[in-house]
């Protein structure tokens, strides 16, 4: 009889959103297979673990520079594999990733290196403690794919810096972006096999998740799938990061500085398609600078150019599906009928692509918070602006949301910015500016609500990524005399002590008249212990 043979799984294409030309493709995997490869990456993971900080920093300088070497080539598959407009191919995915492996090589060795921990109390002077930040193991990293490449690249780059091996599940619609990431670590000298991709359907992704030697997940992706994962990773005990939806508000002040703030709405709504999760998705405008802000977002989002993502001059290029599109407009859709107006953009065809799934810059007014645009997260080019009366309405509007990744407040008074800033739900606001700071590899970046739990960038990142271990020295002079035997003077001498120590200072100097033969006679016992072991 012949050995039963494994069927293959076919492979997984890449089209175009623009053209629909296909790409290339890539292998896929069965879930029953993601253990296996799991289990391959945690036999070359110790050896990697081995290595000290400095030689894993200089690994990452080494990958940055492979990104270097090839930036033409990749940003060029980013713009035909997603269709994010080449600009902000360099802007949003590839520069800040060449900036946060440089940043992590530069600070990760400071940040992991074990950390003493000092005794203030006066009991544990003679003991010695630190912490140490152990690799996990295998990390699984589950991508997204409005940011194929920077997500999972600065999530994978802190994981291998902390000594951890990983495996990657690239989004289904940006394989080939997937594989590159894999390409630059190989290709700057990482050991074979320390990073793999699975590719496949959300089983796959299920696999990694469920795998018993994949310590750690991080997911970026819809609150759905992240609640599951967050659930299967709480029945297995293991850890993980959600970075899941958005609902971003945009709250202009009456002292906004106006050119500005019309300008970063344009980038922060628009950029990408709108398909991101710390876009622009609802803007709170007081009465006061409302009719020139609107007008101003109306007539810049007509001017954004809409086109071929190769092209330089592209600002706005297609969605990445036309799934994606028909959620966008369904959702426009919904408001209108509802009672919002429609100022401009939708659905639009680009000479030479047509039927491509293109949608100009929309901005809509007249909306309610009661509108599904104003509570569900669109993840389009759409702008709904809400006028406001007051800066607390405004505020409270913010809030009044499921979700609370991020925000920013519009205002030429910082020290007010800032208070309003800290009473806004998120993981991140910013003042006169908007979502830049995912750029930022130092900066922590993680929300609240149903906005995910958990952080990705930062030292937080890093901390997301180890065992945090405290380890302790005793010299072990004299039994510590809180051990046994017990009796009436221990009892009486930590009565003592916590009154002398810790309570009023009026009452130290009787506590410790009164507690004085106590203590002596625990000291003695203790000088007695030493003295026996000399």
């Amino acid at each position: 009889m012949e050995a039963a043979t494994r069927t293959e799984s076919p492979p997984l294409e890449s089209f175009n959103p623009t053209s629909g030309a296909l790409l290339g493709s890539v292998p896929t995997v069965q879930p029953e297979e993601v253990a296996g490869i799991v289990d391959d990456v945690a036999e070359v993971q110790p050896f990697w673990a081995q290595l000290p900080l400095a030689d894993r920093a200089r690994y990452m300088r080494r990958a940055a520079q492979v990104i270097i070497d090839d930036l033409e080539q990749l940003g060029e598959l980013m713009a035909r594999e997603q269709g994010k407009p080449r600009n902000e191919c360099y802007t949003m995915e590839l520069i800040p990733t060449i900036d946060a492996l440089h940043w992590i090589a530069d600070a990760g060795p400071d940040i992991l290196a074990p950390e003493r921990i000092p005794y203030p109390q006066v009991f544990w002077k003679a003991k010695r403690s630190r912490f140490s930040y152990e690799p996990l193991g295998v990390v699984g990293v589950i991508a997204p794919w409005n940011y194929p490449w920077s997500i999972p690249f600065g999530e994978v780059a802190l994981a291998l810096m902390c000594g951890n091996g990983v495996v990657l599940k690239p989004a289904s619609l940006t394989p080939l972006i997937g594989e590159r990431i894999r390409w630059v670590f190989e290709r700057a000298g990482f050991p074979l096999g320390l990073v793999r991709t699975v590719h496949g359907g959300g089983a796959v992704g299920g696999a990694l998740v469920e795998a018993e030697r994949c310590a750690k997940i991080f997911f970026t992706g819809s609150v759905e799938v992240g609640r599951s994962v967050g659930v299967a990773c709480a029945e297995r005990l293991k850890g993980c990061v959600l970075e899941l939806g958005g609902k971003d508000p945009m709250l202009v002040l009456a002292d906004a500085p106006l050119e500005n703030t019309v300008a970063g709405c344009l980038w922060g709504g628009f950029a990408n398609a709108g398909q991101t999760c710390s876009g622009i998705e609802r803007a709170y405008v007081v009465d006061e600078v409302a009719e020139p802000f609107i007008e101003g977002v109306v007539r810049g989002a007509q001017a954004l150019r809409v086109g071929d993502p190769l092209a330089w001059d592209t600002e706005i290029g297609p969605m990445v599906s036309r799934e994606q599109f028909e959620i966008v407009a369904e959702l426009v859709h919904d408001a209108v009928a509802a009672g919002a107006e429609l100022r401009c953009g939708g659905p639009v065809e680009v000479s030479g692509f047509e039927g491509a799934p293109f949608y100009a810059p929309a901005v809509l007014t007249g909306v309610t918070h009661e509108m599904r645009i104003m509570r569900e997260e669109i993840f389009g080019p759409v702008v709904p602006i809400m006028t406001v009366a007051s800066e607390e309405e405004a505020i409270g509007l913010a809030n009044d949301s499921r979700f609370a990744l991020s925000a920013s407040v519009w205002t030429l008074d910082r020290a007010r910015g800032e208070r309003i800033a800290e009473r806004l739900d998120g993981g991140s606001v910013w003042v006169n500016d908007h979502s830049y700071s995912h750029g930022a590899m130092q900066c922590t970046w993680g929300g609240e609500k149903e906005s995910g739990v958990g952080r990705s960038h930062g030292k937080f990142g890093f901390y997301e990524c180890v065992n945090i271990k405290h380890i302790g020295w005793e010299p072990s002079w004299a039994k510590q005399f809180w051990w046994h035997p017990y009796d009436r003077s221990l009892g009486q001498a930590m009565e003592s002590s916590a009154r002398v120590l810790y309570g009023r200072d009026d009452d130290k100097l009787g506590a410790l008249r009164k507690g004085a033969p106590a203590l002596g006679r625990v000291g003695r016992r203790l000088v007695k212990d030493a003295l026996r072991r000399l």
